[in-house]
């Protein structure tokens, strides 16, 4: 199969493993659901993914994709490192908070055997927080910010930009948000950065 035709069925196939996900529960769902809404083979599907959780561990990582190669980019030039928390904070949001992440997380809360919540954690925060890690420690490095320890100024910056955001999400209390407001508060979220630990302390 052609690149450009099996990338196409290979979108088909996780919008339809989405939409099964929805109705059934991640418990619920299976292969041969998926391959049925898909209109694909079961072949078609273990092939190329392997099994159940090997699908869905590349829904994660396709979600986290655009977060990853944003941040790999960035790293990659010499821009400082509170413009690159700030272009990063809309991406980082929808993300987060974005439909398909709003599916996955309400159905591995549902899932008793942890399964799904161990492939979002691995595929999705796991990949995606060491670089943030790079980021702040350039921020140290270039005396913009001033902290200790990386991951608690990394967990700052995630609680200062997501806050009760996501859960809220989760549990329906919260509309999908815009990107004007993911601006703002990326925009916020990098300020209050600077406030908290762009002091030396004495």
């Amino acid at each position: 199969m052609r690149d450009e035709k099996r990338s196409i069925r290979q979108q088909q196939i996780e919008t339809a493993a989405y939409a099964v996900l929805e109705t059934k529960g991640y418990g619920g769902t299976s292969m041969a659901g998926i391959a049925k809404q898909a209109r694909a083979s079961n072949e078609t599907l273990y092939n190329w993914y392997g099994d159940k959780q090997g699908l869905f561990r590349a829904l994660v990582t396709r979600n986290a994709a655009e977060v990853k190669a944003h941040l790999v980019e960035e790293l990659d030039t010499d821009h400082d490192a509170l413009s690159i928390l700030a272009s990063l904070g809309p991406k980082l949001l929808n993300l987060l908070t974005g439909d398909r992440a709003v599916a996955l997380n309400r159905a591995a809360a549902a899932d008793h055997s942890g399964e799904l919540g161990a492939t979002l954690s691995q595929s999705g925060r796991e990949a995606v927080f060491p670089l943030l890690e790079k980021v702040l420690e350039r921020a140290r490095d270039d005396g913009q910010l001033h902290f200790a320890e990386t991951a608690d100024a990394v967990g700052l910056y995630l609680d200062l930009l997501i806050g009760d955001l996501q859960i809220r999400r989760v549990i329906g209390r919260q509309p999908s948000p815009s990107e004007e407001f993911c601006q703002t508060r990326a925009q916020r979220a990098v300020h209050h950065l600077e406030t908290l630990l762009g002091t030396p302390p004495p």
